[in-house]
């Protein structure tokens, strides 16, 4: 895992663990343990998205002149996971597991297409049509808050 897209990829899992933990806080009725972690966990993801969709997104839509593809499949997914973020946000402030359980079982789902196809298809293409640029590699860990 080397390459510009290389801290995207390990925030990846960051993110997955705090969701996990949100989502067991929930199940258990600990809302503040839940709060707590899940608050942690928003955060990051919407760190994430700001640094692809502001950083990483248009870098390689500048080299590559391609505007329409995976880069615009991407900002449309997350897109939808942040309408899932206001639902889980609106459970967790009424306390409602179901609530909160059913938006995050979505959005686990969600995550785990979306992070493939990032992993798998998005990122090497990244890394191979921007190289080892540090600045832009720079910019890209800068923007993610862990």
């Amino acid at each position: 895992m080397s390459g510009i897209t290389s801290a995207l990829q390990h925030h990846h899992k960051l993110c997955d663990e705090d969701f996990a933990g949100a989502e067991e806080a929930a199940h258990k009725g600990d809302w503040a343990a839940c709060a707590a972690t899940y608050g942690k966990f928003r955060t990051e993801m919407l760190a994430h998205f700001s640094v692809e969709e502001e950083v990483l997104f248009p870098a390689f839509e500048q080299r590559t002149g391609m505007v329409g593809g995976p880069t615009q499949v991407m900002r449309s997914e997350h897109v939808q996971m942040r309408d899932l973020l206001r639902q889980m946000d609106e459970a967790l402030a009424q306390k409602n597991a179901d609530g909160f359980g059913g938006a995050a079982e979505t959005l686990l789902i969600m995550m785990q297409q979306h992070n493939m196809k990032e992993e798998n298809i998005l990122y090497p293409m990244c890394d191979q049509a921007l190289g080892q640029d540090g600045d832009l590699q720079s910019r890209i860990a800068s923007g993610l808050t862990v």
